[in-house]
């Protein structure tokens, strides 16, 4: 094994690394996102969903306008949002912000979503534009999905400012935290440090962008967040609906499949489900710059989530993740690495020497002369797999 190598640390109840971004190993080697899970446990969600009731009726209306606005990509998360909304009594106004390369079974879910009864809008950036971001995104910070992330953030948000509706209703909050600002008693407006927080930026601000491969102030109006003072003539806030509902996303998967939602019938690539990340063929070589630069995969997102609600042994977790994390991305949801890159006018030779420059070499074994060692196929083999 080359010297300047470097044994990964994982959490002694899940199998997630300590190198994943915010995650903490506490004295015990357990990872605050299983301590975060442990405490759901003393949690009154009667009291939360009661919660949760009061502020919906604060924006319930009289049909003059919506009452939320739900941003939706058509996946099982946002459809079972839209469907608990639908629930509550609400009027949504569901809010797309089309993903870089929206998959053929990624627009049939869309579509069904439609069909649960609501109005919905679908903001479709400037694809030529679109291609550009991603190439800055995969080159300068190692993530393809830089501007689908942020137009996560602020397309409804933006929507939420011109057709003057309040609340936003999000998912899961990643943070595990709070509900989000329209839980505070004051000041519960969102702004703009709010959803920079949240939106993923990666260090690269959308600023950043002015100047680069032609692009201008005009192409990024989908981009940028509406002023701190727009925010506060309409009152925008927002809040996740995971801290008011026991979030999980096998449930919701079951839930929106009930209403229609469409999975992929055999696990994707690089995963270990076949309902997740099924609305852009970009996932695979976004996750695959994750597990490079930090030594965890979309299968190890997965089986950590299992592991902790009791459906999987973490030694079980452990064989998956070796099976499945980390593949070089060929494919993904059968579209090949080629196809995916054109767009980006970018060679698979090219990709390879970008994420080469992106590896953290220090978890992968490497020659004796301190070069990647890859299979036939392109895949690296971390040092360790455990505390071992």
């Amino acid at each position: 094994m080359y010297s300047g190598a470097t044994m990964l640390t994982y959490c002694r109840q899940c199998v997630m690394p300590s190198t994943k971004p915010d995650l903490l190993l506490d004295e015990h080697g357990v990872c605050n996102a299983c301590r975060s899970y442990e405490n759901r446990k003393t949690v009154d969600w009667d009291q939360r969903a009661r919660e949760l009731e009061v502020i919906l009726d604060k924006y319930r209306g009289n049909g003059t306008n919506w009452d939320c606005i739900v941003p939706v990509s058509g996946g099982k998360d946002s459809t079972y949002q839209v469907i608990r909304m639908l629930q509550f009594g609400l009027n949504p106004l569901c809010v797309t912000s089309t993903t870089c390369d929206l998959s053929d079974i990624g627009r049939r879910n869309i579509e069904n979503l439609k069909r649960l009864g609501v109005d919905h809008i679908e903001v479709s950036p400037n694809p030529l534009i679109r291609a550009k971001l991603n190439r800055i995104g995969l080159t300068q910070v190692g993530d393809i999905a830089w501007p689908e992330h942020v137009g996560i953030f602020t397309v409804p948000v933006r929507a939420a400012v011109q057709f003057n509706v309040p609340l936003i209703v999000w998912g899961e909050n990643s943070q595990n935290e709070y509900g989000g600002p329209a839980a505070a008693a004051d000041n519960n407006v969102l702004n703009r440090r709010w959803l920079e927080e949240f939106g993923g930026l990666l260090g690269l601000r959308v600023s950043d962008l002015l100047g680069q491969e032609g692009i201008e102030q005009r192409h990024l109006i989908n981009y940028t967040y509406p002023t701190d003072e727009e925010l506060s003539r309409v009152g925008v806030t927002g809040l996740f609906l995971g801290h008011y509902i026991p979030w999980d996303g096998l449930s919701n998967a079951l839930i929106a499949q009930g209403s229609g939602f469409e999975s992929y019938g055999r696990p994707v690539e690089g995963a270990m489900v076949d309902y997740e990340n099924l609305d852009n063929n970009q996932h695979g070589i976004h996750d695959y710059l994750k597990f490079i630069k930090f030594g965890f995969g979309r299968a190890t997102d997965h089986a950590c989530l299992h592991i902790r609600r009791g459906r999987l042994t973490r030694q079980d977790g452990l064989d998956i993740v070796r099976r499945l994390d980390g593949r070089f991305p060929s494919s993904y949801l059968g579209k090949s690495l080629e196809d995916i890159l054109a767009p980006l006018e970018m060679t698979v030779e090219e990709f390879t020497r970008i994420c080469d420059r992106f590896t953290n070499k220090k978890i992968f074994k490497r020659d004796v002369s301190g070069a990647l060692m890859k299979d036939r196929h392109g895949n690296l083999t971390k040092l360790n797999y455990d505390n071992v």
